[in-house]
């Protein structure tokens, strides 16, 4: 009983890998290259050539033909797919995995529908999901301090930078920490960070005096939500006496500073879903560091056209 429902689920998979693979390479080559996968997974060419309804002899000769070059370019491209995976953390989409793909250098085009079909014939696929979340009624109230106005598209660096933290956790016991990030509006270019025990307007002028000490000055601009933190009289006098006005976003408003909070749903849903738990602050402090590195030279973005945050703010080497 169970050796029959086991050949039959092979059956099924059988099936279902020759309507994938049939889709883009006719009914004859889908079935030879379902063989071939599903003997990479244990099943006997006995079983599949019979289930198949093709002979070994035909199975042999298609197995010893010369590969067309289409067929070359389509591993070479597969070859690139996994390795942009890897580099990405599996989080890469049709849509943005053809655009670095693009930027590889390959000598010969390739399409979105190329790599759509590439991805699903093999079974590769973005694990990525934002979080949803609950947005309560933008308020009207407290718009003269909206300084910024949700103008995100700044002209030049180090004009506007906006700020958050997002709680982080390290150790099977959840030790609770907070990640500061400084983020220029040009081009979303992390300028500095901070983890920190707790969120206190100590911390918050600490990532701001690291961002000063790189850049010079502080932006003129600096816009925060209404945590206790950029409330407090010691992180507006800081800001007053560096000659930088305060923005503010209105209450229950993360959509006033949607930049960084889009930028922590990647760093989370993208960087840290896809790593190990850190199991001690040293730990959680290099994976930190990692992910804003990957964040300012890697990840790229179709808001910046495709560039990674450094070249956008600096100028892509040719």
């Amino acid at each position: 009983m169970r050796g029959r429902e086991a050949r039959e689920r092979g059956t099924n998979s059988f099936c279902k890998k020759i309507s994938r693979n049939t889709q883009s390479g006719g009914a004859s080559t889908g079935r030879y290259q379902a063989i071939q996968e599903m003997i990479e997974e244990g099943y006997t060419i006995s079983e599949l050539v019979k289930a198949a309804k093709i002979s070994r002899q035909a199975y042999y000769k298609w197995l010893k033909r010369e590969p067309s070059i289409r067929e070359l370019q389509d591993n070479e491209i597969l070859k690139l797919i996994r390795q942009i995976e890897q580099n990405n953390k599996q989080s890469v989409g049709y849509g943005k995995m053809t655009r670095l793909i693009k930027r590889s250098g390959l000598r010969y085009l390739v399409n979105k529908k190329r790599i759509i079909r590439i991805m699903n014939e093999h079974g590769i696929k973005a694990d990525y999901r934002q979080a949803k979340r609950k947005r309560v009624k933008e308020r009207q109230t407290y718009q003269a301090e909206n300084i910024l106005n949700r103008e995100f598209k700044q002209a030049a660096a180090n004009q506007v930078w906006v700020t958050d933290t997002t709680e982080l956790s390290y150790n099977i016991r959840n030790y609770k920490v907070r990640l500061h990030v400084v983020l220029d509006l040009y081009g979303q270019y992390p300028v500095s960070w901070l983890i920190t025990p707790t969120e206190t307007s100590e911390g918050a002028i600490k990532v701001f005096k690291q961002a000063q000490e790189r850049e010079g000055a502080l932006a003129p601009l600096i816009h925060t939500d209404r945590g206790t933190a950029y409330t407090s009289k010691a992180f507006n006098q800081y800001l007053a006496n560096n000659n930088s006005q305060h923005s503010y976003s209105a209450p229950g408003t993360p959509a006033d500073n949607a930049v960084i909070e889009h930028w922590w749903a990647d760093f989370k849903a993208i960087w840290m879903a896809h790593s190990t738990k850190p199991q001690t602050l040293d730990e959680l402090k290099s994976l930190v560091a990692e992910g804003i590195e990957y964040f300012t030279n890697t990840f790229i973005s179709a808001k910046r056209n495709d560039l990674t945050a450094t070249e956008f703010r600096y100028g892509k080497a040719n």
